[in-house]
């Protein structure tokens, strides 16, 4: 028997390549773990990551390289194979079955049992005792998973990686559902875990709190290493760069931003205002724009939807980013529902344009101008079986109609235009949405809205498993929209982002609004006391 040497790292990665068709996903990626170590795998959308977990987790094999764990040869044959040999996985996609209860997804594929009967009384005890330990003993087990939120499924996906006693963690966009003090938690039971030995792949494109987490990093682009090291001695400046290959001069380029450039696109969106030259003669750089808060466009008046915990007022302007900040289940999401018309209004009405709204449906709403890009954008915001030329087109046929004909050529084409100003990795706009990345579907649902050219915006999570470089594109279009007068609704958990982009900031503390103020009247510190305390 082959002598493992007692230093060997948790896990090795040595020359993984896989190749889908002709399209490589990675071509001879390394990855070293040590064991205790939190290691962050860093790359913008489509840069390999997914690709390379899966593989580690065998839900994919590698067409080249050699994995080992603690110095073993690894070879997984499928995920539970993976599971049973101390590898756990949190996807971005969460992995649940929505219409089994929390007890059930946790201990799924790994019932406790004796004698052929199941040991209920002492699974049920470490399931509350592992939601206690994450600081969310209030999730019942047995309520349906499909019934909570976004927020509290994440929670159930972490319970069942700790309950799996992994010794190797695949944490992949763990926080990005996650209110700042969910996130915090979460950060006490990876110091927990490190001390106990488990070794960790953190994923996440919220690089301030993976500078804060992390002990080392790789970072992949188009499916290669292009740098690794020891966190510490790492500026977040040059991580920026090895991701996108290129410097970012302003990530939160709250007033500044690019015209979408094709003409076709111009045309699709009544033409968007072009950007200015730059005063050096750069083509294509930013040109300045102010936004001008104009007439009321929404306006919410004592709504309660059947969601909602509490009836809620606010007032929405044209040419305005109304940030709405909070923890999870504060309520914003449940805002937005009743507003589109996904929930049931119980009391108060809408306002649109100064005209009361009480019984609008969703494709109503759309007539309307309204677009809403929904936090759960698998179960909500995309068709996924469908095509990419179908969902960047779903909410606006008219100009690809004629006596009754749909253009399918024009349609196709415009996909594609919007494909290329939002990068979104594709074989093709025929290609199922479903086949792509989580980054890349979020755009999708991005393009959307765009070109559906909306007056109203209603976002929640937009940036939720997005690279830097497309986060900084979506604040810059947010800024450009709304100096074109669009109003818009903008739900996140991210303080720094609602300070960067936001005009006003209205906070939500369980169920009702208890400060708005203008962006610049906030800090983070007192956004986090009035999330928590309902006091600013």
């Amino acid at each position: 028997m082959t002598s493992v040497p007692a230093d060997a790292p948790a896990l090795e990665m040595r020359g993984i390549t896989k190749r889908f068709g002709a399209t490589s996903a990675l071509e001879g990626v390394d990855l070293v773990l040590r064991k205790g170590d939190v290691h962050a795998l860093l790359g913008e959308n489509g840069a390999g990551k997914s690709t390379l977990v899966k593989i580690l987790s065998g839900a994919l094999r590698p067409d080249r390289g050699e994995m080992r764990l603690a110095g073993r040869p690894y070879h997984p044959a499928d995920p539970l194979h993976g599971r049973r040999s101390g590898v756990s996985m949190i996807y971005q996609e969460l992995n649940l079955a929505p219409h089994l209860t929390v007890e059930e997804n946790i201990m799924l594929g790994t019932e406790v049992h004796s004698g052929g009967f199941l040991k209920r009384r002492d699974v049920r005890k470490k399931i509350k005792d592992t939601l206690t330990f994450l600081h969310h003993p209030e999730i019942g087990l047995d309520v349906p998973v499909r019934q909570l939120s976004v927020g509290s499924r994440q929670i159930v996906e972490i319970s069942r990686a700790i309950m799996d006693k992994a010794r190797i963690l695949v944490m992949d966009e763990p926080t990005s559902s996650l209110a700042r003090e969910d996130t915090e938690r979460l950060f006490e039971v990876i110091r927990k875990l490190k001390a106990e030995g488990v070794s960790i792949i953190y994923i996440s494109h919220f690089l301030e709190e993976v500078r804060e987490v992390a002990d080392a990093y790789t970072v992949l682009r188009d499916g290669q290493n292009v740098g690794a090291g020891r966190m510490a001695e790492a500026t977040l400046d040059a991580i920026i760069q090895l991701m996108v290959g290129q410097k970012i001069a302003d990530l939160f380029p709250r007033v500044k931003g690019r015209a979408f450039g094709s003409p076709l696109i111009r045309d699709i969106n009544t033409r968007l205002s072009t950007a200015e030259a730059d005063p050096r003669g750069e083509p294509g750089a930013p040109a300045a724009v102010d936004h001008e808060r104009g007439e009321v466009a929404l306006s919410l008046n004592g709504l309660k939807g059947v969601r909602m915990a509490e009836a809620v007022s606010l007032d929405l302007h044209r040419g305005e980013i109304l940030g709405l900040a909070g923890l999870v289940g504060a309520g914003r999401t449940e805002t937005l529902r009743a507003v589109f018309g996904l929930d049931p209004r119980q009391s108060g009405w809408v306002e649109i344009g100064g005209v009361k709204a009480l019984k609008l449906k969703p494709w109503q709403m759309i007539q309307r101008g309204f677009g809403l890009l929904s936090e759960d954008r698998q179960g909500e915001g995309l068709a996924l079986a469908r095509s990419l030329t179908d969902n960047i087109t779903l909410s606006r046929f008219g100009p690809y109609r004629r006596w009754g004909f749909l253009s399918l050529k024009k349609r196709s084409r415009a996909a594609l235009q919007w494909m290329g100003e939002l990068k979104i990795k594709a074989q093709g706009s025929g290609q199922a949405v479903a086949g792509l990345s989580g980054g890349n579907q979020q755009k999708v649902a991005l393009a959307r809205l765009l070109h559906q050219d909306a007056d109203v915006l209603l976002l929640d999570e937009p940036t939720r498993g997005i690279d830097v470089l497309s986060k900084a594109q979506i604040y810059d279009w947010m800024s450009r929209l709304a100096a074109r007068g669009k109003g818009i609704l903008f739900v996140s958990s991210y303080f720094p982002e609602l300070l960067g982009v936001c005009d006003r900031i209205a906070v939500f503390f369980r169920g009702q609004v208890v400060d708005v103020r203008p962006a610049a009247g906030w800090s983070d510190e007192s956004l986090m006391a009035a999330a928590t305390t309902g006091k600013g």
